[in-house]
């Protein structure tokens, strides 16, 4: 999306005030594993806060782009990163010294990126997860996935809510919510983050953060068919109510509260990738219902979309829970079984009527 000159303004204007404010004391050395336009969005706001922050990039050019150029052509095109933040391959580089790291990669992938370096990450003050995703198999969280790696719970954090990352590089005002159970790391976690553009929340409930973040993916998909098959309003209010009645359903039977799921990480989260333009997984939907097949849609994008495989692990979720999950399991099906996208419509519509309560 290309952005009027005076926005782009504005955002440099924003930017060069976060870098003249006071000097705040005792900023933690940040080191950012993964490129793409969200790792290089939060990393950008860092770097331009005054925080020490290196950014890790798999691809070799990214982080040359990075580093040399001052911009992630390839992942988030158009914005002018600080000159001040590093970019390195390497993820041993990235991690050196650092009292905080910053895991922006794709769920799928943190294992292998991060367990080589497992020692440095048990090491550090904290890690603050921001993907969003439920693994394939373990079905375990980006927050799980550390514990795993000898990560001690207090010291891991989730940031999660609506939050584009075209519109956080550009310093569009935005709201968020860092959860953990350990008090002080979510506290250093949202002092970290907070300027005058971007406003974090804190909360205790890391489980609904994590689950509402990565959930909402799945029933974008679901708004993005119903919007690509020619469906109104109608249809996409009723997806998005329903999909937040089936994310607090599977989120109880985890342990999630549900007022923390009708917060910013998630109907916040879940209203933005269901109705944004910049919704990568709205936009498979849309794509899906206009006739499209999804591998066709992936090859055609280096950008990751987590609702494709989170639909998986979200419906195996339900079926661990005995929870009922209609619009998921449709996605599900669609996705992954060629299911006709009108009859899956035509499926959720046709089944037994229940109190809108029934869980």
């Amino acid at each position: 999306m290309t952005r009027p000159v005076a926005t782009i303004a504005v955002a440099r204007t924003i930017r060069s005030d976060l870098a003249n404010m006071s000097v705040v004391t005792n900023l933690p050395v940040t080191a950012v594993l993964g490129a793409g336009a969200w790792g290089t969005a939060l990393a950008s706001l860092l770097a331009a806060k005054g925080v020490s922050t290196r950014i890790w990039a798999r691809e070799p050019e990214v982080a040359a782009d990075i580093g040399i150029r001052h911009e992630n052509r390839r992942f988030l095109a158009g914005f002018d990163l600080p000159a001040e933040l590093e970019a390195t391959n390497d993820t041993e580089l990235a991690l050196r010294d650092a009292d905080v790291v910053v895991n922006a990669v794709p769920t799928q992938h943190i294992r292998s990126v991060l367990e080589p370096v497992a020692p440095v990450l048990v090491a550090a003050d904290s890690s603050i997860s921001v993907s969003k995703g439920i693994e394939m198999g373990t079905l375990a969280t980006p927050h799980q996935i550390l514990g795993e790696m000898v990560v001690v719970a207090d010291k891991v954090v989730a940031l999660s809510g609506p939050s584009f990352a075209d519109e956080v590089a550009a310093c569009e005002p935005t709201a968020v919510t860092v959860a953990g159970v350990g008090a002080a790391c979510v506290r250093q976690a949202r002092d970290l983050f907070s300027t005058t553009s971007f406003r974090v929340y804190s909360s205790p409930d890391i489980i609904s953060v994590e689950l509402g973040g990565a959930l909402k993916n799945v029933m974008a998909i679901a708004v993005g068919i119903s919007d690509g098959i020619g469906f109104g309003r109608n249809t996409r209010a009723a997806l998005i109510a329903r999909g937040l009645a089936e994310i607090t359903r599977l989120g109880e039977a985890r342990g999630s509260d549900a007022l923390t799921l009708g917060g910013l990480s998630g109907v916040g989260d879940l209203v933005l990738t269901c109705t944004g333009d910049l919704s990568r997984n709205r936009n498979i939907g849309i794509a899906i219902g206009r006739g499209d097949r999804l591998p066709d849609i992936l090859a055609s994008t280096d950008k990751v979309a987590e609702g494709v495989q989170t639909s998986i692990a979200a419906r195996e979720m339900g079926l661990e829970a005995g929870i009922e999950l209609p619009i998921t399991n449709e996605v599900c099906a669609v996705l992954h079984e060629n299911k006709d996208r009108r009859q899956a419509v035509l499926d959720l519509m046709s089944r037994v009527q229940r109190d809108e309560r029934w869980k």
